[in-house]
């Protein structure tokens, strides 16, 4: 706390402001110095251990602005120190310092993932202009975050996007210090993901025959087949990407409902025995998954070989959106509920999901679903991802399960962010930089015993009408620089102003970086 103190009162009376310093998400504290850095060719990189950060260090400069500096391990006139130092376990891994001197970078922590965060704070702080020389203002940052969960999720059954892609969308993430990538790869419209018991979900459910034109109200479709997989080499080498920066990939495979890609090919799982198509449309659709013998031994083979990939401690199971119609007229499922004592079709959605609990703890893994998972009793270990507002996040945490906030009021990235009359076609709705911006994770009415239970936030990017790579970066950026300030605990409402000037600076970098941003924000 006197730390805390010192800075503050340093910033006051020198006049200085951590607002001057164009960082997102803004660190916990900051203090600027006299003085410039110079950084050149004649620049070493002085790392003994986290050869990954130094690499990706050297790689960056070069790639940017041309610089080639040389790596060692012995001590040079000018240079930058990635240092791991000794500390107790109650430091967290995330956490990291940043000292700026006339002749050398200092980047401590205790971990490679604090090395790594301070390396991305260090290339914000960088010049945009390319040039053989870059001056950087002296300066001292401590930092670290305060949630443990800050997210983007992608949907790529609805439309695909190719393994290029995946990677620079988890840089994105990487950038501004955010550590999951939530991967949505299975839905009535597609399935993504290459499992090698069940061939025909790659050659029958990975395509349909045709899309939606236009908005869901039109009810217009094309003729076009369209479809994609990620085999499970391109799933393996996306993983390691992805850890190498410090990010953790929650795979997201749907059920019971939203699975008539898979019915497509493996109809036989179903309460009716189909036929089925992958569906053309959006939507909600009636044709789930039974809850019966063969189809928990085909999602249990499923989960095996996802569980494989993905070194993830959660493992998500959907279970949003799930229509009890099939259910409701299919007599194994009424034989099945009277056998179990299920009094409705909530409760014989609870069954299904605890069964797949079981399943998946059996693994060593976790599961969490949104949070339609808590009609009919929630699962005993399961966590939740709260999308319908904040209710099921609120009854989640008092119930003392862990929980991720992603509500469609802040949280949904496939929404306007602007005058639809001006913008791409999306769903509908409209979330703007400032209402991400004023987002707060921890919802009123928790205690702060319950409040430790939330264990973050999210952006979601349902992919409906987003249908390529630039639109995908338009309705992310700058929405997810908002997000990932919030989630880093350092946002105030009150200081809106301050953040859409930094913001503003911000753009600089995307410009640099080749992002295709929505420039809504400058717009009256």
């Amino acid at each position: 706390m006197l730390r805390k103190v010192i800075f503050l009162l340093f910033l006051t009376a020198s006049g200085f402001s951590q607002n001057l310093l164009p960082l997102i998400p803004q660190p916990q504290f900051v203090v600027i110095k006299k003085g410039n850095f110079i950084l050149n060719n004649a620049t070493l990189i002085r790392a003994e251990a986290s050869p990954f950060e130094a690499k990706f260090l050297k790689e960056y400069l070069e790639k940017q602005y041309g610089l080639q500096l040389k790596s060692g391990t012995k001590p040079s006139v000018r240079e930058i120190v990635l240092q791991i130092v000794a500390a107790d376990a109650t430091v967290s891994k995330e956490k990291y310092q940043l000292a700026i001197t006339d002749r050398t970078v200092y980047i401590t922590a205790a971990d490679n993932q604090g090395i790594f965060y301070g390396i991305q704070t260090f290339l914000q702080l960088l010049p945009t202009e390319k040039g053989s020389v870059l001056k950087i203002s002296c300066l001292e940052i401590n930092d670290e975050p305060k949630f443990k969960w800050r997210g983007m999720h992608l949907d790529v059954a609805r439309h695909f996007f190719s393994p290029a892609f995946v990677k620079k969308y988890i840089d994105y993430i990487a950038m501004y210090k955010m550590n999951t990538f939530h991967w949505h790869l299975t839905d009535d419209q597609g399935w993504r993901i290459e499992i090698k018991k069940y061939p025909k979900l790659t050659s029958i459910s990975a395509f349909r025959k045709g899309s939606m034109v236009g908005h869901y109200n039109d009810q217009k479709y094309d003729d076009i087949r369209y479809g994609g997989f990620y085999t499970q080499e391109e799933i393996k080498e996306i993983v390691k990407y992805a850890s190498d920066r410090h990010i953790t990939i929650i795979p997201e495979i749907e059920m019971p409902g939203h699975a008539q890609a898979a019915l497509a090919a493996y109809p036989e799982l179903s309460c009716t025995g189909g036929p089925f198509e992958v569906a053309k449309q959006w939507g909600v659709l009636d044709d789930v998954f039974c809850p019966k013998d063969e189809t928990f031994v085909f999602l249990e083979n499923v989960l095996t070989e996802v569980i494989d990939l993905f070194p993830s401690a959660y493992i998500h199971i959907g279970g949003d959106e799930c229509p009890k119609t099939r259910w409701k007229n299919c007599p194994h499922c009424q034989e099945l509920m009277q056998r179990q004592g299920l009094k409705d079709e909530h409760e014989l959605q609870s069954y299904f999901i605890r069964v797949i609990e079981r399943f998946v703890n059996s693994k060593g893994r976790k599961i969490i679903g949104w949070d339609e998972i808590l009609e009919g009793g929630l699962a005993p270990n399961a966590a939740v991802m709260s999308w319908r507002g904040t209710e099921g996040g609120i009854a989640a945490a008092k119930d003392q399960h862990f929980v991720v906030m992603s509500p469609g009021s802040h949280c949904y990235f496939d929404q306007y962010q602007a005058d639809p009359a001006t913008e791409p076609l999306a769903i509908g709705g409209n979330i703007t930089v400032e209402k991400v911006y004023a987002y707060q994770p921890i919802p009123e009415g928790l205690s702060t015993e319950e409040s430790k239970y939330i264990m973050g936030a999210q952006a979601n990017v349902w992919t409906e009408y987003i249908t390529t790579p630039k639109h995908v970066e338009y309705m992310i950026f700058p929405r997810m620089a908002a997000l990932a300030e919030v989630v880093w605990g350092t946002s105030d409402t009150s200081k809106y102003a301050d953040f859409k000037k930094r913001l503003l600076e911000h753009f600089a970098l995307l410009d640099k970086l080749g992002v295709n941003y929505s420039k809504a924000i400058l717009k009256p």
